[in-house]
Formats: structure tokens, C-alpha cells, sequence
């Protein structure tokens, strides 16, 4: 660790002190967001047949039971919309939207630092190759200068672009693979809040949820 630290930070300049910060909060949140969203996925086929087979067998607790067990936006989704049992389309369309804006948030949530600091961290390696290039002009100024102290700024200005850049490119594979992921949790909230909407909302269950209010 100690000849990781030193002889790179000699060699590439004090702005890999920000550069590695950056990577470290970028490391950070790849790893939640993504353990996040793994434990937000579930095989929504079968979550969705089992909340419609215990709503058409009247066990409307026990479908509401299974959506809190379930972790994940799908299942708090259907359970907005199951909470409006027997309301009428537009009040479960609106249950069902209200909580798709607010699962919604929570999933691109932190994501886009990812983009920002793969915009930030280029800039912070230039001002690094910047500083090095300045000092090889003052090296090559003074009377005494040494070569080896001319070929290290020299180092250091590549070493710093090269790091900023290298950061920059992971942090943005990163953004674009955890982009994707939520790009299909919103895809598959769409398709099940539809299909739950399309559920509730058909003749035959709300011809019973009727006869259970009239009785």
C-alpha cells in the first residue's frame, strides 16, 4: 500500500488525491445501487398470478400480505392498486400512478453522480497535466535544470490525464449499465401496473366487488 501511495502520487501529482476520492465514491455507489436494484427485481409472472389468484378467491388480505413480503416497486405498486378494491378506473389508475412517480425517484436515485463524476474527473486529470506542464517550463527556464527532473513533469502530466480519463470511463460504463437496469425496472412497473389495472378493472371482478358491498 505504501509503494502504491507514495510512488504514485510522486510520480503522478497531488491532483490523484481528488482522482482517487472520485473513484472510491464511484466504487461506493456502483455497489449499492447495484445490490439495490438486484433485490428490487423478482419474477413478476408469478408474483402477478399469485396476487390475481388470491384476489379472485376474495382473500384480499392475504394478497395484500404478499405485496408487503415482496420486496421491490412492483409489489408496492400492486399494492396501491389493490388498496382500491372495488373503486372505480380512474381512482386505481391514479393509485397506480402516484405510486410508479414515487418508485420511481428512489430507483434513479444517486445514479447520477456516476455521470458527474466521470464529466469531473477528465477535468481535475487536465488541471494536473496543466500544472505538470508548467513546471517543465520553469524546469526547462532555469539555468540549472536537470533533465530527469524535466522527464519527471513530464510523467506526471501523463499519468494525470491518463488516471482522470481511466476513472472517467469507468464511471460511465458504470452510469450506463445501472441506467440500463433501472430503464428495465420502469419497463416492468409499466407492464404490471397495466396488467393489474386491466385485472381490477375488468367486468367480472367489479360485478363481485358489488355484490360483496351490497351484502
Amino acid at each position: 500500500m505504501d509503494l502504491f501511495g507514495n510512488t504514485l502520487i510522486q510520480q503522478g501529482g497531488y491532483t490523484l488525491y481528488p482522482l482517487f476520492v472520485l473513484s472510491i465514491i464511484a466504487v461506493l455507489i456502483f455497489i449499492e445501487r447495484a445490490l439495490f436494484l438486484h433485490k428490487g427485481q423478482i419474477h413478476s409472472l408469478d408474483f402477478l398470478a399469485g396476487i390475481k389468484n388470491l384476489v379472485k378467491k376474495k382473500r384480499l388480505v392475504e394478497a395484500m400480505t404478499l405485496c408487503e413480503e415482496t420486496p421491490g416497486p412492483l409489489a408496492r405498486v400492486v399494492k396501491s392498486a389493490l388498496l382500491q378494491y372495488g373503486a372505480s378506473d380512474a381512482r386505481i389508475r391514479s393509485a397506480i400512478e402516484s405510486a410508479a412517480l414515487i418508485e420511481v425517484p428512489i430507483l434513479e436515485r444517486r445514479i447520477g453522480s456516476l455521470s458527474a463524476i466521470a464529466r469531473i474527473a477528465p477535468l481535475i486529470g487536465f488541471i494536473g497535466t496543466l500544472l505538470a506542464a508548467f513546471q517543465a517550463l520553469v524546469s526547462l527556464e532555469a539555468a540549472n535544470a536537470e533533465s530527469a527532473y524535466f522527464m519527471q513533469s513530464l510523467a506526471q502530466a501523463i499519468i494525470s490525464s491518463t488516471v482522470g480519463l481511466g476513472i472517467a470511463a469507468l464511471a460511465a460504463l458504470a452510469y450506463h449499465f445501472l441506467h440500463g437496469r433501472v430503464r428495465a425496472l420502469v419497463f416492468e412497473i409499466e407492464r404490471v401496473a397495466h396488467a393489474i389495472h386491466e385485472f381490477l378493472t375488468s367486468a367480472e371482478l367489479l360485478a363481485d366487488a358489488e355484490e360483496e358491498d351490497k351484502g
